[in-house]
């Protein structure tokens, strides 16, 4: 097929105008796509394939949201394809990706003009999977009309899975696609992320996933889309781990084992939210109360981070230790109780609100807000 190879900096990738039908038939769609009365099944992504697999945990996730939002997106999409008339259907690229690294023969004189090989397999689409399904369908209903499509594709080969993940953050990462609690999934993925917010996400991620964990699968990483009853978005969650992790950045870069670093991190936060659980009592969990409500958790992980200055150790009795020194807050219960709790803890907005709460929280424990003991 002809494609014009184009180079920046040390990347090679090629565009091409691909006839609908042949483009079709060389994808794979990781998601389900409804239309009228049909639908477009997910291929199976192998165990190897890793960005396959790294995509589909993106479109997948809490018992494959994308559904409904899919089915409205792909039915206006295939619409609009049906009433353009003046207007190109599909005027912006879609990208595409594979493994296979594809021979590229220049015709004539022309260096960056050539011949480009299809792979054998089909392609992963990093960018347009919608219009693409979307195309399917209105290919089925008017073969004739959607047969004379050719779509401007982007194709990057012969590249590592970690490239193509990095490549599917970048372009995602507005706010109309992946919003940012799906990106703290991402940073372990991509070069450029540094270090300290890929510690930060790893904590966050065990906070989210582990057993022992009291915040597991109460972090809302979908944002809106999420169906599930959550406490606090994955977001706001990892802002505040990283604020506590910059701040204590230079010991953990000091210390070789980053893995253990991590874990350590982790069991601070996990065993305080446990004593934090014990003395809050019948409150914890409660919709009557503000406790399990982002605000007030971001206000404790911060005393979390003032706890963790002078009291982390031993790891022994951790639990029980700091159930003793939170239980003051057993009888802040009635403060904060949700009616009224904005009035109480008046402010212009939530970074101030947050802040606030985060003062009476430490106070109530003798502790100032850079993790000293107040007496």
């Amino acid at each position: 097929m002809l494609a014009t190879q184009i180079r920046q900096k040390d990347a090679v990738f090629y565009f091409v105008s691909y006839p609908a039908e042949d483009l079709l038939g060389k994808v794979r769609f990781i998601s389900r796509y409804y239309g009228e009365g049909e639908q477009i099944a997910p291929e199976p992504v192998l165990e190897g394939d890793e960005i396959g697999r790294f995509i589909a945990r993106i479109e997948r996730s809490e018992k494959a949201f994308q559904r409904e939002l899919s089915r409205a997106k792909v039915r206006a999409i295939k619409n609009f394809y049906e009433t353009a008339v003046t207007q190109p259907p599909i005027p912006g690229t879609v990208l595409l990706f594979t493994g296979e690294k594809l021979r590229f023969a220049p015709i004539g004189a022309y260096e960056n003009v050539g011949d480009l090989q299809e792979p054998e397999g089909k392609y992963l689409i990093i960018d347009g999977q919608h219009r693409l399904a979307a195309l399917e369908f209105y290919f089925r209903d008017r073969p004739e009309e959607a047969g004379t499509i050719h779509v401007p594709c982007v194709i990057f080969d012969g590249r590592s899975d970690d490239f193509a993940a990095e490549m599917f953050v970048i372009i995602n990462s507005t706010p109309t696609r992946i919003n940012k609690s799906h990106l703290v999934d991402l940073y372990e993925r991509v070069s450029w992320a540094a270090p300290d917010k890929k510690f930060a996400a790893q904590i966050v991620d065990r906070l989210y996933r582990e057993s022992d964990s009291p915040l597991r699968y109460r972090i809302n990483r979908l944002g809106g889309r999420s169906r599930q009853e959550k406490w606090i978005l994955q977001a706001e969650l990892f802002n505040e781990i990283h604020r506590w992790v910059s701040a204590d950045w230079a010991q953990i870069g000091a210390r070789e084992n980053g893995k253990r670093e991590v874990e350590r991190y982790y069991a601070i936060a996990r065993d305080f939210f446990k004593a934090a659980e014990r003395v809050w009592g019948r409150a914890w969990g409660n919709d009557g109360y503000m406790l399990t409500r982002s605000v007030t958790i971001k206000a404790m992980v911060r005393v979390c981070a003032d706890l963790a200055r002078v009291d982390a150790e031993p790891v022994e009795g951790r639990v029980r230790r700091w159930e003793e020194r939170l239980a003051p807050w057993g009888e802040l219960q009635r403060e904060f109780r949700a009616e009224g709790f904005y009035e109480r803890f008046a402010a212009k907005g939530q970074v101030e609100r947050v802040a606030k709460i985060h003062r009476r929280l430490a106070s109530a424990v003798g502790l100032d807000q850079r993790g000293r003991s107040a007496d």
